[in-house]
């Protein structure tokens, strides 16, 4: 039965894995990960070996819901979807393969903050999707794929462009955390809240519509 955790999928787990092993090596056993400062005081942060287990627990979290959902699904539903919910895996992947990286730099004393660059690129990538998502029309491979259909054209239109806004809105959210250099703690809680948000909202409004 064809599944949506590809190889490329596991591969990015893979790569996760080859990168808390390389941080175990030269980060020392005692070593915190400051995520937030409050004036000149690290307030939150993360022991060494629970911040590297938490992206590879995520990545193995995420393919298995998609492991499970490609289950559900009939060929039909799989192959009108795949084109939605592969790149989603991916990119909450590399999110997390991207994190891990970042804790490898700050860990070896590397000046490059590679959580803020994250946020910047998941940043961008959410403002081309809520331009795509405003501007998406009806019956074409463009926007949410649902398990329900949507009800009419006025109802697609305001789906997609709340969506569409709210997509623009949390990548602004992203830039300016960014920008202000809030923290790895805050940054990984939007980006993760980021990914959740879409998919969350847009099934609620659609969801919605039809009650309406």
């Amino acid at each position: 039965m064809p599944s949506l955790v590809t190889r490329f999928h596991l591969l990015l787990f893979g790569v996760t894995l080859a990168i808390a092993g390389v941080a175990l090596i030269h980060v020392p056993e005692g070593y915190v990960f400051v995520a937030h400062w409050q004036g000149s005081t690290a307030d939150w942060a993360w022991p060494r070996d629970i911040a590297l287990a938490v992206p590879p627990m995520v990545e193995l979290a995420l393919m298995g819901g998609f492991w499970l959902l490609g289950r559900r699904l009939s060929n039909k539903q799989l192959a009108d979807t795949r084109h939605i919910l592969d790149p989603a895996l991916t990119l909450a992947l590399a999110i997390a393969t991207a994190c891990q990286f970042a804790l490898l730099m700050q860990g070896v004393g590397s000046d490059l903050d590679f959580f803020r660059a994250t946020a910047f690129v998941l940043a961008g990538v959410l403002l081309v999707l809520a331009a795509v998502l405003f501007e998406a029309e009806r019956h074409t491979y463009r926007g949410l794929r649902l398990p329900w259909p949507i009800a009419s054209e006025r109802a697609w239109r305001l789906v997609h462009r709340l969506t569409g806004l709210s997509c623009a809105a949390l990548a602004c959210l992203l830039i300016w955390l960014g920008w202000m250099d809030a923290g790895a703690g805050p940054l990984v809680l939007a980006m993760g809240a980021s990914l959740l948000a879409v998919p969350l909202l847009g099934a609620t409004l659609s969801a919605l519509t039809r009650r309406l």
